[in-house]
């Protein structure tokens, strides 16, 4: 059974979205459109000719455009950044899991916890003693929010997500399913004989506005704190070690892996499959392209590649020239050859 859709007409979105319409102002819009959509209630987005052409040619009912894109028989709302008005209506149409309000009867609270009657504690949800939850804060089902956490007021913790001891979200963090913050550092010490653990007693702080996906692990610090400035974005199946300090507005995509001290600056991108040594420093406004391999500080910014990294552009020079071994070195011995002859006849 299809959930029910919200409904707007086409002025509506275009005053919600700050844009001007051109088209039938009463056009029902259900339904955010992509490329390949053919419903006639859907709403896409084109910030290039060949976009809006697709959809011209298509059923899609309606589509956001920048003020300055020529003239379209397609209804649409003209606005000053089309990718951003999009996704302004992406989150209308966020339909939130369902939780009730309160504590459920099936949750396991501890007595010494301090959960806002605001709050919403799923059934299965185990809350241990001396954690706070804040105002408006979901915590979904199968969750675990471990002794002395403090939630910021509206955060979400999403099903099967766990928090050690003592971590610390800021408000409106989003923990999503499976994540796991608060785990050991990975801290070994070889005596001669065997790897001796070294005791991980530290912890995780995330200020405000950081989300978190799934099945992404933040490990506790082995003293101190590992640390997570506002705004950062981690996508799924990021691994970040002990002791990292990471910026404000980062993002970071899947299967990223940050060795233990490191510090990463603010507004900070890294591409799927990166990874740093341990205490380096990444700068502020640093692009790593996927699979990069950070070995040492990258202080200026701008974009980098490869293993070790290098500057974006002389990467792709060593990326072309990696390609052309083969044929050097066939010339190479084909020369080695000629002087070899030539040395004969000397």
């Amino acid at each position: 059974m299809e959930k029910e859709l919200k409904t707007w007409t086409l002025a509506e979105l275009a005053q919600i979205l700050g844009g001007t319409t051109q088209g039938p102002q009463d056009l029902p819009i259900r339904r955010a459109a992509s490329m390949h959509s053919s419903e006639p209630d859907s709403l896409g987005f084109a910030e290039k000719e060949e976009f809006l052409a697709a959809i011209e040619a298509s059923s899609i009912g309606a589509v956001i455009i920048s003020e300055s894109m020529r003239e379209t028989a397609k209804p649409c709302i003209r606005v000053a950044r089309p990718r951003e008005a999009f996704g302004k209506f992406l989150a209308l149409c966020v339909v939130p899991l369902p939780i009730e309000a309160g504590i459920h009867p099936l949750a396991c609270v501890s007595p010494e916890a301090d959960v806002d009657p605001t709050a919403s504690i799923g059934p299965y949800a185990v809350v241990e003693k001396h954690a706070k939850i804040g105002a408006k804060v979901r915590v979904y089902p199968f969750a675990y929010i471990g002794a002395g956490c403090d939630l910021g007021e509206g955060t979400t913790i999403y099903p099967h997500a766990v928090l050690y001891q003592d971590i610390k979200l800021g408000p409106s963090c989003v923990i999503h399913a499976g994540a796991v913050l608060g785990a050991d550092g990975f801290g070994f010490v070889w005596t001669g004989s065997e790897q001796m653990k070294v005791p991980q007693v530290g912890s995780v702080t995330l200020e405000r506005y950081v989300e978190v996906g799934a099945n992404t692990t933040i490990d506790r610090a082995t003293a101190g704190t590992t640390f997570v400035d506002t705004g950062t974005k981690f996508d799924n199946l990021v691994q970040v070690a002990h002791n990292v300090r990471i910026g404000k507005h980062t993002v970071i995509a899947s299967q990223v892996g940050i060795s233990g001290s490191t510090t990463i600056g603010d507004r900070v991108v890294i591409g799927g499959q990166a990874a740093t040594s341990d205490h380096v420093t990444v700068g502020n406004d640093v692009i790593m392209g996927g699979r990069t391999g950070v070995t040492k500080d990258l202080l200026t910014a701008g974009p980098y590649w490869g293993t070790p990294a290098i500057p974006f552009g002389e990467a792709l020079k060593v990326n072309v020239l990696s390609r052309k071994l083969p044929d050097m070195a066939d010339k190479l011995r084909q020369l080695e050859r000629r002087i070899a002859e030539l040395e004969k006849q000397s």
